[in-house]
């Protein structure tokens, strides 16, 4: 039977203010404050609280049998909570519903991914932690920043004890193969890959409210029809996109969530399904290995990462930024920390792109992608000496990979001493719990001995 993989990304850019070469040194706040918290507040109205409140009447309205995936980046989970909270609220009452699986994912929405192995592990847990703290769910199913997948970054997510990983179901990954079955990471058999349908999703995503498409206006039948029509061997259909894509890529005028909420009848009467990601991996067995030497992402025609990385300027800002991650990695400083994370959110480098097809992309405050950079290498230079202040760059990297291998020999030691103190006031607690029946069990005897004593 065909089942339909729903999923929603839920991120939000932290917005850069202008920031002057003779700021440097300073001025250490970086974030336009006004822009940040009418964006995410504009964005949660028009698309975040319709879309949310859609979900859970399409939840109720079909219990036990709508599904959907949520991911939301750690940096988007801040700005929810100081500037839109009620998108947490309806977030945590579609939880309720159990209709619901939330994924993990990098923190920062950064690409640390590409780089940087323990700075990526570290920021994943971290948000893995956010979510079980938020929702109740201990994520096991792992989404990269723009859905970014490799054989080596498989490797690293299956090391974390993920059982599956979304990524993109590229045609020049899959050739001939469909996106329509389970496959698994061809360094560990064990992580199970959930490729996206880039065709049925986009037709929603970015295709639904053009005019001039030949299959608009697009009907919840007539979609499902598509999925039904598919080979009866082709049982998984992943439909990814992000939430914004229903109220600011399709406007709510275009009846997008009119469309959504019959989407469950009309699956029903096609003998169609909704699963989790779980769900999927747990009743699909993987069909093959595939084979991604280099990175891929869902993002643009390419489907691969030139979309943050095509050009010098951003390759010159992502090197310069990771040539801190490992003493970033070991300070304390609450603010660093911050920083670290917005400053690594991938959108800052897509501002940079000079690709054609991104002429009409929108840039936020900037002219250019040579104006985005200038910004940004200001701000970077700001925030690498702050850095530098409390580790100098004088330390050579034996010095500080020694102090790293401290910290993380501590960090396992502590660990399995807490594992050791976990087991012995468990042994403790069973000790307690039978000392009273070996007293109870001592009396009688020490009776019977008086007893016969006495006779004697």
């Amino acid at each position: 039977m065909k089942t339909v993989c729903l999923y929603f990304e839920i991120h939000q850019n932290i917005h850069l203010k202008r920031y002057r070469f003779f700021e440097i040194g300073a001025d250490h706040y970086y974030y336009d404050d006004y822009e940040n918290e009418r964006g995410i507040t504009e964005t949660a109205e028009r698309s975040y609280v319709p879309a949310l409140q859609t979900l859970i009447e399409m939840a109720r309205n079909n219990a036990g049998f709508f599904k959907v995936a949520i991911s939301l980046s750690g940096v988007a989970i801040e700005q929810l909570e100081n500037h839109a909270p009620n998108v947490i609220e309806l977030l945590q009452e579609l939880n309720e519903t159990g209709c619901v699986e939330f994924l993990a994912e990098p923190y920062s929405h950064g690409l640390s991914s590409l780089v940087n192995e323990e700075c990526f592990k570290e920021e994943t847990l971290r948000l893995s932690r956010k979510i079980k703290e938020l929702f109740g769910q201990t994520p096991q199913v792992f989404r990269n920043s723009s859905l970014i997948y490799s054989d080596d970054i498989g490797g690293v997510v299956s090391s974390m004890g993920f059982k599956g990983m979304l990524t993109e179901g590229a045609k020049h990954i899959l050739g001939w193969k469909s996106p329509h079955y389970v496959y698994h990471c061809n360094q560990d058999p064990n992580l199970k890959l959930l490729l996206r349908d880039f065709k049925l999703s986009d037709d929603i995503c970015l295709r639904f409210n053009n005019s001039s498409w030949n299959e608009y206006p697009l009907f919840a039948d007539k979609y499902m029809d598509w999925i039904a029509s598919m080979p009866e061997n082709e049982e998984v259909i992943n439909i990814f996109m992000e939430l914004c894509a229903i109220g600011i890529f399709q406007p709510l005028s275009s009846n997008i969530l009119e469309f959504l909420k019959a989407l469950p009848e009309c699956a029903r009467q096609r003998g169609i399904s909704f699963s989790t990601p779980s769900e999927v991996i747990a009743s699909h067995p993987s069909v093959d290995a595939i084979d991604v030497p280099y990175p891929m992402s869902w993002t643009d025609e390419e489907r691969d990462t030139s979309f943050c990385l095509g050009n010098v300027m951003q390759r010159e800002a992502f090197d310069k930024l990771y040539s801190v991650a490992d003493r970033v990695r070991i300070c304390n400083d609450r603010r660093i920390k911050q920083d670290w994370d917005y400053l690594q959110a991938s959108n800052n480098f897509r501002f940079m792109t000079t690709k054609p097809n991104s002429g009409g992309m929108y840039r936020g405050i900037y002219d250019s992608p040579y104006d985005a950079f200038t910004n940004y290498m200001n701000i970077l230079a700001d925030f690498m000496n702050r850095v530098n202040n409390l580790y100098p760059s004088e330390i050579e990297n034996e010095e500080l990979n020694a102090l790293l291998t401290t910290i993380k020999n501590q960090g396992e030691e502590i660990e399995i001493k807490n594992k050791e103190i976990v087991r012995l006031n468990a042994r403790l607690k069973k000790l307690e719990a039978a000392q009273p029946v070996e007293e109870e069990g001592t009396k009688p005897a020490t009776k019977t001995k008086r007893t016969t004593a006495k006779k004697k």
